[in-house]
């Protein structure tokens, strides 16, 4: 699994540096530290109504006027989603010992490539094992497949007819957004939460 994952993970990092390259001009934004984000002015994300948890529609205009961290993955995910989420919701909460107002804006989002399984109720038992604020969002196969697109994410149901279990290949990254929906920075869920509490520092004002 983990040389598919690798895969599609500079798979990714090719779709990305193409999405930079055909970007708006550099942007006038700067985060906290007084520098220009990384992501400034590059095609990621968009609009979207997906459903949370509690089985209500939510949309990219809910979260008008917060940062956002946004994480792809699925809740029956054997071992990198779970580590991945553990990682940057326990940055976010260290982050929140740091500076708990700053902490305040950021909205933590999980949206499943597996909707299949990852029912409003799935999703609900399983972000909640992460952080209290982390949001869970599921859908149709097709309004998934067209989010995952806008944020540049690769996904692929692996079929095993000998099976009703399987795996979903996916890529990993992990965005901060800002405010306005704009792309800020890819989080390091690699590092220690320490690491991902100095990055929230770095880019959210």
């Amino acid at each position: 699994m983990n040389k598919i994952y690798n895969f599609l993970t500079t798979s990714l990092a090719v779709i990305l540096l193409s999405a930079l390259a055909g970007c708006n001009p550099p942007s006038n934004s700067t985060g906290a530290s007084g520098q220009e984000p990384p992501l400034a002015g590059a095609k990621i994300g968009g609009e979207f109504t997906l459903t949370n948890q509690d089985g209500e529609k939510a949309s990219d205009t809910d979260f008008s006027g917060q940062y956002r961290i946004v994480y792809f993955g699925y809740s029956y995910c054997p071992d990198v989603c779970p580590i991945d989420l553990a990682n940057l919701m326990l940055g976010l909460k260290q982050a929140e010992k740091d500076d708990a107002d700053r902490a305040a804006k950021i909205q933590p989002l999980f949206i499943t490539i597996d909707p299949e399984r990852d029912t409003p109720e799935v999703l609900k038992q399983y972000v909640a094992n992460f952080h209290p604020r982390l949001i869970g969002l599921t859908g149709k196969p097709e309004e998934i497949a067209e989010v995952a697109k806008k944020f540049l994410i690769i996904y692929d149901k692996r079929d095993d007819e000998s099976t009703t279990e399987y795996l979903v290949d996916h890529s990993r990254q992990a965005y901060l957004f800002g405010p306005n929906g704009e792309p800020l920075a890819l989080l390091s869920f690699d590092g220690t939460p320490r690491q991902v509490a100095d990055e929230i520092a770095q880019w959210v004002s």
